[in-house]
């Protein structure tokens, strides 16, 4: 009996070829709904058995938190948004990973939405409100909408009567939803996840505006790395799609898989947030020139 709870113990919890290493740290933001811990834990879990490596993920409550946490080598690995991820870093400490692939392609949008029972239609009948962004350093949930706002010569703080950050998507929904915000902008990956597992809020609210299409958020390793860290990262990521363990937990995110793309996936995000620095610098993460 005794060696068979040795047995059960060993196989609940895997140990890995380079146990004396330290673990490979992958920075999450709510990017993915991080509420879920136990998902994270069994994609750490899988993550770690293919790389015969300690996956931890570290979570924080900001893109900045994250990018932060990659410029000083806190983490190697990261999920983070497009917006930060075209920002002009000097000496450059990023490079792209993978980028996961939706509903068929590696592309999302920004969702500006209202209470399903608001008499608004458009974004221009939320001036005078109260609105909720989402991440300052995020594209669908800040850089969008206050593209909008600049074409027709407006700020935020011109524009609404007032404005907050949730620093997460799901809560920007559910402020929406509870009517402590008028409006909102969020990713419409979460909003779309949201109305599978928490239709309760989504309900509630309703799309007045979809953008074009986005690069969608994607992981990035820092530079100095070692190479064959990354590129078997790489390679496990994307192969996630080829067997059965893989496929439940894209299944669970909602995502087909993860590919490999070229940068230009993410120029639309660079217009905007160059149009942006250069009608206001206070709002744009570019430097000037």
């Amino acid at each position: 009996m005794r060696l068979i709870c040795l047995l059960l113990l060993f196989w609940v919890y895997p140990t890995f070829a380079s146990e004396t290493e330290p673990p490979i740290r992958f920075g999450l933001t709510a990017v993915v709904l991080t509420e879920n811990l136990r998902f994270l834990d069994q994609w750490s879990q899988y993550l770690g058995q293919k790389m015969d490596r300690k996956i931890e993920f570290v979570l924080r409550k900001s893109y900045q938190d994250v990018m932060d946490l990659l410029d000083s080598g806190g983490i190697e690995f990261a999920w983070i948004c497009g917006y930060p991820y075209v920002q002009t870093r000097k000496p450059e400490s990023l490079q792209l990973l993978t980028v996961p692939i939706y509903r068929g392609a590696p592309r999302y949008h920004s969702y500006i939405i209202v209470h399903r029972n608001s008499t608004h239609q458009h974004l221009s009948d939320l001036k005078g409100k109260v609105f909720a962004f989402s991440d300052p350093d995020s594209n669908s949930g800040f850089l969008y909408p206050l593209t909008l706002m600049m074409d027709q010569g407006e700020k935020p703080e011109t524009f609404f009567r007032q404005t907050f950050f949730t620093f997460n998507h799901a809560e920007t929904v559910q402020a929406v939803s509870e009517q402590v915000a008028d409006g909102g902008a969020v990713d419409s990956y979460i909003w779309e996840y949201l109305a599978i597992f928490r239709s309760d809020i989504t309900e509630k609210t309703r799309i007045i505006k979809t953008s074009p299409s986005f690069g969608f958020p994607p992981i990035v390793s820092r530079i100095g790395v070692n190479d064959t860290t990354v590129s078997l990262m790489k390679s496990t990521l994307e192969n996630m799609d080829e067997d059965s363990a893989g496929k439940e937990l894209l299944e669970r995110l909602k995502l087909d898989g993860f590919g490999h793309f070229s940068d230009s996936l993410f120029n639309e995000i660079r217009t905007m947030a160059y149009k942006t620095h250069r009608a206001d610098p206070i709002y744009s993460m570019l430097p000037t020139d």
